[in-house]
């Protein structure tokens, strides 16, 4: 074997398939766990992985990469960039490893089961791969802020997170449960690498590491990039699986895994990537807005994906086209409102500058969410700071499990989408979430959003304070203004400036 050429063995050793002599070939592959929908063993070995590697390529490549990132890192540590960085940029990080360190752990999980149950032998192949590759992802991120520790204990929620149930924490956990830890082998491969790693995590890791780069934060950008050029390849399990379900009659079912993923991908997305690169990230290093980044990898490029496969449009992108515009200024707004609520430090992200710049991004953005920006300004230079903050809870959809936004002042559009559904009453935060839901309710209708476990007395005392305590959040944990409101002083300036 050793001296052949590759491509006189690799399919052979690729799709290597045998007959079972002391269980049946459906006891080997339940279709609880593979999803082979009834289609034949001859059926899956069609399935063909656009990219293909060797283990040895793989061991030499992946070497290669972590070779490079932890050099990059041991080289910077001493230059203390932590130490200097904005704000804004640290709180970023702190967001960011804690919403995905531990994720990227799930996410071998459920590589694991594509590389035991998967039908296509393809599949189980390059899952192998993707399972190496998540559990990689994990180390890597738990190992760069654990450094970090000794500055800040918010750097120790990469860990802790998801072992706690924090209100962001529980609608992370709500959408990989769904998509990765509850589905079969080829729900899996379509909902997480297609739906979710095609789309969602190239603009969140392209993103992040460009505007990391501009920062001046090489050792983030390092290792955002070195990660994301494992996704690009694992993502690439889900497309060969929706050919041979479209090849099969099994079209709706694709399109209807397809859509639920992208719009539950999508309200995540709005609480974590849109508030950091729109708001935390510091102005000068802001490569594009959200909403050009949602263009450029969902609307441009993922859509023609799906176009291509033969699928459609989900049903809702007239929905989300509009949302672009609306849905993650609501969650910042909200984050920063409810801020001792987070692990992290939210940026407001608000001065005159960034006012300027926000308006441009996002026409009308002064006669909306600027008005309630407004009041904020007002009450800090006033010295009334406990108006800024909570005294109650936000309503909580019970699909994607995060606050209920719409846009206000002369855009108001926010509303309740209400149903009741065996005798229990559910709060959406779109007619989408409703429809989802409607779709499956028993995959969803046992569910307890926070307000729901708030409402049902498992939170003691029922204040804020029994809902910080019950979500894990310490003194030194909790959230509070990155720029400890120094920001409200370039309106003072600005008001100085124009009175003179």
């Amino acid at each position: 074997m050793a001296i052949l050429k590759r491509d006189e063995w690799y399919d052979l050793t690729r799709t290597t398939n045998w007959t079972t002599k002391f269980v049946t070939e459906e006891e080997l592959y339940p279709d609880e766990m593979s999803g082979h929908r009834g289609i034949s063993a001859e059926g899956w070995e069609t399935y063909d992985e656009p990219y293909k590697v060797t283990y040895p390529e793989y061991v030499a490549i992946q070497r290669e990469k972590d070779a490079g990132a932890y050099s990059v890192k041991a080289a910077l540590e001493r230059d203390a960039f932590v130490d200097r960085a904005d704000p804004g940029w640290v709180s970023t990080m702190i967001a960011h490893y804690g919403a995905i360190a531990l994720a990227e752990y799930g996410a071998s999980i459920a590589e694991a089961r594509m590389a035991r149950f998967a039908k296509a032998p393809g599949n189980r192949n390059m899952a192998v791969f993707g399972m190496m590759d998540e559990n990689r992802h994990g180390q890597i991120q738990l190992f760069y802020p654990h450094a970090n520790v000794k500055r800040n204990r918010q750097w120790d929620w990469a860990h802790k997170a998801y072992h706690t149930n924090e209100w962001a924490a529980i609608a992370a956990r709500s959408l990989f449960d769904d998509i990765m830890m509850t589905r079969d082998a080829v729900a899996t491969s379509i909902m997480l690498t297609f739906a979710f790693e095609t789309g969602f995590t190239n603009m969140q890791f392209l993103g992040l590491a460009a505007d990391a780069a501009e920062a001046g934060d090489h050792t983030f950008a390092s290792l955002i990039s070195s990660i994301q050029t494992d996704e690009s390849r694992h993502a690439q399990q889900g497309a060969p699986s929706l050919k041979i379900l479209i090849a099969n009659g099994k079209k709706e079912e694709a399109q209807n895994l397809i859509d639920t993923a992208i719009w539950r991908a999508w309200k995540l997305f709005t609480a974590l990537t849109g508030p950091i690169l729109d708001y935390y990230t510091p102005l000068e290093a802001r490569k594009e807005s959200f909403k050009e980044f949602m263009l450029e990898w969902i609307v441009a490029q993922f859509e023609r994906q799906l176009l291509d496969l033969g699928l459609e449009q989900p049903w809702y992108w007239d929905q989300f086209i509009s949302d672009l515009d609306e849905t993650h200024h609501g969650m910042h707004l909200g984050i920063w409102f409810w801020r001792p609520t987070v692990w992290w430090n939210p940026a407001a992200g608000v001065t005159p500058e960034e006012r300027e710049w926000l308006e441009e991004k996002y026409p009308n953005w002064n006669n909306t969410w600027g008005e309630c920006w407004d009041v904020i300004v007002d009450n800090l230079q006033n010295g009334k700071p406990e108006l800024t903050g909570p005294e109650t809870l936000p309503t909580i959809c019970n699909m994607c499990n995060l606050p209920i936004v719409g846009t206000p002042g002369q855009g108001w559009n926010v509303k309740d989408h209400q149903l009741e559904h065996e005798g229990r009453l559910y709060h959406f935060g779109s007619e989408v979430d409703m429809k989802i839901f409607q779709m499956d309710p028993e995959r969803y209708q046992n569910h307890m959003s926070f307000i729901d476990r708030f409402l049902a007395g498992e939170i003691q005392p029922m204040d804020l304070g029994g809902g910080l305590k019950y979500m894990g959040l310490a003194p030194g944990e909790m959230g509070d203004d990155a720029h400890g409101y120094a920001w409200v002083e370039a309106y003072s300036q600005k008001k100085s400036n124009d009175a003179a």
